[in-house]
């Protein structure tokens, strides 16, 4: 159900109370017609009370106070650090964060395909998610490194947070909410922002678009799930393979690894297989299980240094049932993008569509103990020297413990070759120790098919 949807618009089909009856004789047909008006009435009520629940819950209303980001700690995001004590490093900080893009429920798209739904408010989250760590793969691949938004550098304030846009000589505030930000564009017109509107166009809410939710929630149906229901993170990992593999995109693919095993073989063919080859980058993606049914603390530190990794693309998991996108850290508290905001659906087949609703203007944080243990770690290497580099780096981390399991590994050899297909299940559990196993229990279902550790 969308937020802020008019009242007047009929009630989707899967909220709808149908009333079943026979049919209708001489003399019930009156009666019949009043029970489907009282259905009718009964769903539109459900309607508006969703509807206004949804602006409450979605609609950027929020009782919280906004976590602000410690001077005195520095703060990793996506691989680099700032000292917020800096006001320069400051400056950075915020172009950084809200030069990345920030994708979140949307409302009044056109249906998804197999049901009426114009929105995924309240379940898609995991999809939005895994959408942001694609985004930033992406953005990796395609812009220069350091390079910011624009409209990132029209900022203000000074309280840690992502401010407002600054209002320059003769221009009042009112004006310049009132201006797209695709206006700043004219004014800068360069090859790296027309890339930067293209890339945000390929996750616009339109069946057209090859990383829309409607092309996900396609590609989710030959792994069981369908729109509206909840989707884990091994899922969405697959989902977001068959995706790139689904698009126009010739020199990037998805590694998804299977029992949290890097096969490196496998990866080195999808970078070229020869150094005669075109290369082709990879975006590597890992799904994990971080303790049983909540995170084990013993792999804090671990997760933290896979953050500090320039090859690390974030984090795609979030709070039980809550997924949020992880970019960084400060001192205890993970940095995170929040799809849990529904905004109107944007035309991005327009040439110049605002841009305003595809970037953050707040760094938001939360304890790594709130941290559900179910997540997706993302790496990407551009070719086979780089996946060599990446591969050093990540095991460094991955080993700097000498008191817990690695959370993952690289494997010489292919799983594919051994197996003849990549992997295509989301329901297995590796062979693993009892000792790790939870006794007695029934798995629960957003466990999604991970290794515990």
């Amino acid at each position: 159900m969308s937020a802020g949807s008019s009242a007047e618009e009929d009630p989707p089909d899967d909220l709808a109370s149908f009333v079943v009856f026979s049919n209708p004789g001489p003399f019930e047909f009156s009666e019949s017609l009043q029970h489907v008006e009282a259905g009718q009435s009964k769903a539109k009520l459900k309607h508006r009370l969703l509807s206004a629940w949804n602006n409450l819950k979605y609609g950027g209303w929020s009782l919280k106070s906004k976590p602000r980001l410690s001077k005195s700690a520095p703060v990793w995001l996506l691989g680099r650090t700032y000292s917020l004590s800096s006001e320069g490093e400051r400056e950075q900080f915020r172009q950084v964060f809200s030069s990345l893009l920030w994708l979140t429920y949307r409302r009044k798209f056109a249906p998804l395909s197999g049901s009426s739904l114009t929105s995924d408010c309240g379940w898609g989250c995991m999809l939005r998610s895994a959408q942001m760590l694609l985004a930033q793969g992406l953005h990796t691949h395609t812009m220069p490194e350091g390079w910011t938004w624009s409209g990132a550098r029209h900022q203000i304030r000074d309280d840690l947070e992502v401010g407002s846009p600054r209002s320059g000589p003769g221009v009042s505030s009112r004006q310049w909410r009132r201006r797209s930000e695709g206006s700043i564009l004219e004014s800068v017109e360069d090859r790296e922002e027309r890339t930067h509107r293209r890339l945000v166009a390929m996750f616009g809410d339109t069946p057209s678009a090859p990383f829309s939710i409607h092309q996900l929630v396609e590609l989710g149906k030959p792994l069981g799930k369908r729109a509206g229901d909840w989707y884990g993170p091994s899922t969405a990992a697959l989902i977001l393979r068959e995706a790139v593999a689904a698009s126009n995109l010739t020199d990037l693919t998805v590694y998804v690894a299977q029992d949290c095993t890097v096969y490196v073989e496998d990866v080195m063919r999808r970078c070229g297989g020869s150094q005669s080859e075109g290369n082709t980058s990879v975006i590597i993606l890992v799904p994990i299980r971080l303790g049983g049914d909540s995170l084990n603390p013993a792999y804090i530190e671990c997760v933290k240094k896979l953050l500090q990794l320039k090859c690390c693309i974030g984090v795609m998991g979030g709070e039980p049932k809550h997924s949020l996108y992880f970019v960084g850290f400060q001192g205890e508290k993970l940095l995170y993008l929040d799809p849990h905001v529904c905004h109107s659906t944007v035309d991005v087949c327009k040439d110049r569509f605002p841009l305003e609703s595809f970037h953050c203007k707040a760094a938001r944080k939360v304890s790594f103990h709130r941290m559900d243990p179910s997540c997706t770690l993302g790496f990407y290497t551009r070719d086979r020297k780089d996946f060599d580099s990446l591969r050093a780096d990540v095991t460094r981390a991955l080993t700097s413990s000498n008191h817990t399991y690695p959370i993952f590994t690289f494997v010489e050899g292919s799983r594919e070759k051994e197996s003849g297909q990549e992997w295509l299940t989301t329901d297995t559990i590796a062979n693993i120790p009892d000792k790790h196993r939870s006794r007695g229990r029934k798995k629960p279902d957003d466990m999604d098919g991970f290794v515990l550790l």
